[in-house]
């Protein structure tokens, strides 16, 4: 299985965009790795500045090349905009609704929890982090897994989720709701330019 490894915060600099959307990563230096990074300025080609806007996306969802390209392929055989249902494909996965739920702190560590099969969609295991869940899933902690203290900790900091999934922290259990809307995700992100890259 493949997997995007390497430094989050370097990363995050280097595409000046918080990939664990907390804005973490650019709080003591907002400028690009390495020794040029505080005076170096470069001005991005068009191509370039899709390029980044892809790049900050696939890494942001912790995707590899092959799965971004097979995701956006399945979003533009949709009905709609073409944008706006790569996106809602993007938090319909498995991994991203555990972290939405707040059972863990980051998207690599909801995958994780995937991965060794602490997860339960409508009461049957599911330890493939790229499932794409639909409306309606309900989406729990194994009970054996109730207890583990990574999971506890991520509820405790977790103050509020997103409006489509509902969470009972008490029982470790939430609902997807329904689709995301474009105005409840991440406002730094252009997707169009991501629908442009590939339809060059």
């Amino acid at each position: 299985m493949s997997r995007i490894n390497g430094p989050v915060w370097k990363t995050s600099r280097r595409l000046g965009f918080s990939i664990l959307e907390t804005g973490e990563e650019l709080q003591r230096r907002a400028y690009a790795p390495g020794q040029h990074g505080p005076t170096k300025r470069v001005k991005l080609t068009q191509y370039g500045l899709q390029l980044r806007e892809k790049q900050k996306i696939r890494f942001m969802y912790g995707l590899n090349e092959r799965q971004f390209y097979n995701l956006f392929t399945k979003a533009s055989k949709m009905k709609g905009v073409k944008g706006d249902n790569f996106l809602a494909l993007l938090e319909s996965r498995l991994d991203n609704l555990v972290y939405r739920m707040g059972f863990a702190r980051t998207r690599r560590a909801a995958r994780q929890l995937v991965n060794h099969g602490h997860i339960l969609v409508n009461g049957k295991k599911v330890d493939i982090p790229s499932y794409i869940a639909k409306p309606g899933a309900v989406i729990e902690v194994k009970e054996k897994s109730k207890n583990l203290q990574v999971i506890n900790e991520a509820l405790e900091a977790s103050l509020n989720t997103v409006a489509f999934v509902d969470v009972n922290k008490d029982a470790k259990k939430g609902t997807y709701l329904r689709l995301p809307e474009r105005n409840e995700l991440n406002s730094e992100i252009n997707e169009l330019l991501v629908v442009e890259f590939y339809n060059r």
